[in-house]
Parts: C-alpha cells; sequence; structure tokens
C-alpha cells in the first residue's frame, strides 16, 4: 500500500495517535497546496542531525514553505554538514570515553571534534567576507549572506537564500553558532540586530491573507511563530509534532487551543496536535501530503 493509503487506514481509528497524523496529513497537504496561504515552518532542538535536513530542504526547494524559524543548533548542524563534516551512528563507549576520543554525543547521534574544528574555520572565513561589505545586520540577513556562500545543494541554507526563503533563529546566539559569532566580534566589529527580524516578520504576517504554522517541537522556534501572528489575530490553521506534556504549563507540551486564549491562533481555526517523535512522524506527513497533492494534480 502507498503512503497515502496507510494514512487513509490509520485515520479510521478515531482521534487517537493514528487519527491525529491523518488529519494532520491532510491539512498539510492543503495548506502547502493553497497559494493564498502563507506557510511557517518551525524546527525546535536537533532534528537537522536527527535526520530532517533533507525533507526540510526539499520543501524550501518546492516552495513549498515560506518561512523557517528554527533554533540555532539546526543552522549549526546544517553548516557543519555543508563543510564536510558528518552526524555518526553506532559509536561505542560510555560518555566520558567518547569525551576522550573527541566525540559528542546527541542521543544516539554522534559528532567529532575535529568536524567542529572546520566549522570553527569555515565559518569564521565566511564572516570575514560578510563583514567587508556590512558589519552590522539583522540574524536573517546574516543567515542568508552565509547561505550565499555555501556550495552545499543539500543545505537547508543555501537553498533557502537562493530561493529567498528568510530564516528567523532568534535564539541563534545560544548554539556553537553563537559561540563562533561572540569569538568572532572580540577582535573584529559585527553587530546582531534581533529586533530588525521583526520589522519584516510583522510585514510579512500583515501581507499574507492567511497564514499556517507547522510547529516542529516546541520551545522558541514554535513561540516565536505564533507570536509573530499575534497583532494580526493569529494564524489562521496549525500543525504541532511535540513528545513535551501539558501539564507542567510550558509552551512545548501546551495544546494549540490553548493560543486562541492569545489571538495566536484566530477563532475557528483548523489546528491539529500529534503526540510523537517527530523524526517518524514529520516524514510520513510530508511524505503523505506529496502523494495527496500529486494525485490531486
Amino acid at each position: 500500500m502507498s503512503i497515502q493509503e496507510l494514512i487513509n487506514e490509520l485515520g479510521k481509528s478515531g482521534v487517537l495517535g493514528a487519527g491525529r497524523l491523518h488529519r494532520a496529513t491532510e491539512l498539510l497537504a492543503h495548506i502547502i497546496k493553497d497559494k493564498e496561504t502563507t506557510v511557517f515552518l518551525s524546527v525546535a532542538g536537533p532534528l537537522v542531525p536527527a535526520g530532517l535536513r533533507k525533507i526540510i530542504r526539499d520543501l524550501i526547494l518546492r516552495e513549498e514553505i515560506d518561512v523557517l524559524i528554527t533554533s540555532g543548533a539546526n543552522i549549526t548542524h546544517d553548516l557543519l554538514e555543508a563543510f564536510g563534516g558528518y552526524h555518526y551512528r553506532d559509536i561505542l563507549g560510555d560518555d566520558e570515553k567518547l569525551h576522550d576520543m573527541g566525540m559528542g554525543r546527541i542521543g544516539d547521534l554522534y559528532t567529532k571534534s575535529e568536524d567542529f574544528e572546520v566549522f570553527e574555520k569555515e565559518i569564521t572565513r565566511l564572516f570575514s567576507e560578510i563583514c567587508k561589505d556590512k558589519t552590522e545586520l539583522s540574524i536573517r540577513e546574516l543567515l542568508y549572506e552565509i547561505g550565499m556562500r555555501l556550495d552545499d545543494e543539500n543545505s537547508i541554507l543555501k537553498i533557502a537564500a537562493s530561493k529567498k526563503v528568510p530564516i528567523y533563529s532568534p535564539g541563534i546566539i545560544d548554539s556553537m553558532l553563537g559561540l563562533q559569532l561572540w569569538m568572532y566580534t572580540q577582535e573584529n566589529k559585527l553587530l546582531l540586530d534581533a529586533i530588525g527580524d521583526m520589522h519584516e516578520l510583522s510585514d510579512k504576517v500583515y501581507s499574507s491573507k492567511k497564514v499556517a504554522a507547522v510547529m516542529l517541537g516546541g520551545g522558541l522556534p514554535k513561540h516565536y511563530a505564533l507570536a509573530s501572528n499575534l497583532l494580526k489575530g493569529g494564524v489562521d490553521a496549525g500543525i504541532q509534532v511535540t513528545m513535551d506534556r501539558a501539564e507542567t504549563g510550558s509552551l512545548s507540551g501546551a495544546p494549540l487551543e490553548e493560543a486562541k486564549s492569545w489571538a495566536k491562533a484566530k477563532c475557528g481555526s483548523n489546528l491539529v496536535t500529534v503526540i510523537g517523535d517527530a523524526t517518524i512522524i514529520f516524514p510520513l506527513m510530508v511524505a503523505g501530503a506529496w502523494e495527496i497533492n500529486d494525485v490531486i494534480e
């Protein structure tokens, strides 16, 4: 059976996890097909090293998302691979031994210190190139300038720059890339204007007929996607995939319906929450949505 046929069968199970995956896939197919809808994709956590790099890149390449909001970690790991690094698997040893081996661990994924040494060298070189022309940039402008200078066709930053899809990363300083920015400014002039991104983002929201937000994980990227739509009454549709729980009161586990009370989601908006691992669920959703739209076409 095809992915779409599988998801259709899951939809017969009701409104539990399988049924929610069906609803989310149907909604995703609709919003990426609807040219009147501006699609925000927010990506928290380490989902690029966890395997979603190419899917995010393909969504940008197919012009199915209009805004990407992500953690500094995902940008760092996209650049790590763009500079020739890799995310390794099946590395044996406890964490203290891994440290001695020059390996860093992200769950069951591993990075080499030597790859980060290349990352540090290359990103410093790009900072120097960019600052020849301009030393004050918004975060979005900096990421665009970096993307324009990359050679990796699988890079999210490169494809986003070529397609003029803005990338916003309000927490960029809290990452290895942020550390390199700080180190670069010890001897060089480079000023990031974080507020400058809000001017552009609010213009994007106000110029959009409809806005849909697809949120993988929670945290700062999820809030930035929702809060940027607050002044216009909230998003018209939303999908979130999360493993966080609502009982703590944190935004990451909050049901999307809660956003209506803050005017971050409109009353009557189409909202679907899927509880589970985004590295499993999102590829199924995207494959199903693409199949649905190809059938419709």
